[in-house]
């Protein structure tokens, strides 16, 4: 149709779909959360497939990909916090638009910028998820402040990690194909 636009195409659906679909997969089998002995008991590496949506295929994308993750969160909630969608989903929606314009930023130096983008990334869900819940009342702030301390820095060393190597190995099938 003339003067329509078409704000995602089929292969970014798709693509969307299908890291939603891990971060789904990473919440029902328990893969998603690394077992540390801190407070919280485990650090999470849900939010990664978001993150590598938003660096791959733009802040629709990582959205999208968020909202999949959002919404799974949402409909499973665990621990403390309720099925809030505020708190569950909006977060988990801003973590892949975060990341992108972080790895957009930076983008001149692929590593740098994807190192970056695990760090917003992780930085969005985390602080958007325990600020949230403070701000509604279903967490104490010091409860969230421990654990911010106890588990963001291993988190976002295990984000930056998985991200930079996915995104090598995506370049350089890429690079071969």
């Amino acid at each position: 149709m003339a003067g329509t636009r078409r704000v995602m195409g089929t292969k970014k659906m798709v693509i969307a779909g299908m890291l939603g679909a891990i971060a789904i997969v990473l919440g029902t089998t328990g893969l998603g959360f690394i077992p540390m002995p801190n407070l919280a008991g485990r650090i999470t590496i849900m939010h990664i497939p978001v993150v590598l949506g938003g660096i791959l295929q733009g802040p629709m994308v990582g959205g999208l990909t968020g909202l999949i993750f959002g919404v799974y969160s949402f409909l499973t909630p665990t621990g403390a916090i309720p099925a809030d969608p505020i708190v569950r989903i909006l977060p988990r929606v801003l973590i892949g638009i975060t990341s992108y314009y972080a790895f957009w930023i930076f983008r001149r130096h692929v590593i740098f910028a994807s190192v970056m983008a695990a760090i917003v990334g992780t930085l969005t869900n985390t602080l958007g998820f325990l600020g949230l819940s403070v701000l509604f009342g279903y967490l104490p702030l010091a409860a969230a402040l421990a654990i911010v301390v106890s588990n963001t820095i291993f988190e976002v060393i295990l984000a930056a990690v998985i991200i930079v190597a996915l995104v090598r190995a995506l370049d350089n099938y890429r690079e071969r194909n």
